[in-house]
């Protein structure tokens, strides 16, 4: 039978296992970028979420306390307009008092001119007075006299000298009444001074109280600019804070569509990731099945090396249960007890020490297998790493970022690698995964490991770590 030069030469099967194991491992790669890359995305729009629900929260915390401002505003815009329209009835009363006080100093400066005049008209009507008195006494003279000469005249002076007694008499009582006229000018008089005295007082009292007035309406003037000020800004600050409350009203709708969308997106999201994450435990699966097969890849010597490696522990772990070194409860402690003022967290088991002393001879000389490699440490069941390469075994210092780094013994590292590592108990597990170096920064590496059993019982597995 003729070849057909249209399909191609059948191909061995071990070179179809090697291309198969090749290829089931470069599509690991693959699939495990597309999962960093959705995981990152997962995080970014679930945080992207998480902001919108609070920003979807916030706004309508942000209506009730903007409905409440409104309020606020509005109230202080009526108080604001009360209290103008009061003030400008107080101004209005307070020019009314002005005008009065005006009148008040008006009226008291009259007065004072009024009572000078009095107290000349007083001082007339004294001399007028003193003059009558000085009559008065000249008439008693007279009279005296009068009496006197009728008394000479014997008989016949009789009744002159009724007459001279009745006018005696007279002048004695004018002057009396002179002396009681006088006397009541001088208290009208000093009345008057005191009068004086007081009404300067008051006028310049009622000269100070004008001033005050001027200088209170000119103050009120400059208080009802800044009032009248003050009711055009309030008022502009209600218009802004009505048409923010609508411009917000109008915007909470869009920002709940957006949150749907989001919610939606980040829903269909994390479906893909799920099948994603389906897929990568379907393209390790299928490494290791090519592997099983027979098929050789990159991954093979390794594989090889970390079958012996983790065999070796096995050996090593049954010989130090069996020469008493260690019993089989304390190999398989699992009360980890913290490290006191540890930063990260480290803990500690009953076999801690005991895999200190044995394990570092092992995992040191996996680092000499490939440059490639960058860590080799054996971890139990729950992901707990106590004996780590010397290069990440430091003791810790202060700052927690260099001991994440540095300080990566007596660890629990119980992420999904770190897991799957510690429970496989297939010949091997190959899993890809991404290393974050910081600043964003991710490189791929692969992680081999291979299940311990001591005394038939799952301890744990050996981690090889080697970057492509």
């Amino acid at each position: 039978m003729e070849h057909d030069p249209t399909f191609p030469d059948p191909q061995p099967a071990g070179i179809s296992l090697d291309r198969l194991a090749t290829n089931a491992s470069a599509l690991g790669q693959e699939v495990v970028d597309v999962d960093g890359f959705l995981e990152d995305l997962t995080s970014r729009t679930e945080v992207l979420l998480s902001q919108l629900k609070q920003v979807r929260e916030g706004t309508g915390h942000v209506l009730q306390m903007n409905a409440s401002v409104m309020t606020t505003i509005q109230d202080a815009y009526r108080q604001l307009e009360d209290t103008q329209s009061s003030f400008e009835t107080l101004i209005r009363t307070s020019d009314i008092a002005g005008k009065h006080a005006f009148s008040v100093l008006t009226w008291v400066l009259t007065l004072d001119s009024r009572t000078r005049d009095v107290e000349t008209v007083l001082e007339d009507v004294q001399a007028s007075n003193d003059q009558i008195a000085a009559i008065a006494s000249q008439v008693n003279m007279l009279a005296i006299n009068a009496k006197i000469e009728a008394a000479r005249a014997g008989e016949a002076g009789k009744g002159f000298s009724v007459v001279a007694d009745a006018i005696n008499t007279l002048s004695q009582q004018t002057g009396t009444a002179a002396e009681t006229i006088s006397d009541n000018i001088q208290r009208l008089v000093d009345w008057i001074i005191r009068l004086q005295q007081e009404t300067g007082s008051v006028s310049e009292t009622s000269r100070e109280l004008a001033r005050a007035g001027e200088e209170v309406a000119t103050r009120n003037a400059e208080v009802k600019d800044a009032m009248d000020r003050s009711v055009a800004r309030m008022k502009l600050v209600r218009d802004d804070a009505v048409d923010a409350d609508k411009a917000l009203r109008e915007y909470t709708p869009q920002i709940e569509g957006t949150f749907g969308i989001i919610r939606e997106s980040t829903g269909a999201v994390e479906d893909v990731h799920e099948r994603v994450r389906s897929l990568r435990d379907r393209s390790e699966a299928l490494v290791q099945d090519a592997v099983l097969a027979g098929g050789d890849s990159a991954d093979s010597r390794f594989i090889t090396d970390a079958k012996a490696r983790a065999h070796r522990i096995s050996q090593l772990f049954d010989t130090a249960v069996d020469e008493g070194r260690i019993t089989i409860d304390d190999l398989f402690d699992t009360d980890y007890r913290p490290v006191p003022r540890s930063d990260p967290e480290q803990v500690v088991t009953r076999f801690t020490n005991f895999t200190d002393t044995v394990l570092p001879p092992i995992l040191e000389e996996a680092l000499e297998l490939d440059s490639k490699v960058t860590f080799c440490a054996a971890v139990d069941r729950n992901g707990y790493l106590p004996t780590h390469n010397r290069k990440f075994s430091h003791p810790q210092g202060d700052d927690p970022v260099w001991n994440m780094a540095h300080c990566r013994n007596r660890r629990i590292f119980d992420d999904r690698v770190g897991l799957k590592a510690g429970r496989n108990k297939d010949p091997f597990l190959l899993q890809v995964y991404r290393r974050d170096m910081g600043g964003g920064d991710f490189v791929m590496m692969k992680d081999l490991s291979v299940p311990i059993f001591v005394k038939n019982r799952h301890w744990g597995g050996l981690r090889l770590a080697y970057r492509f």
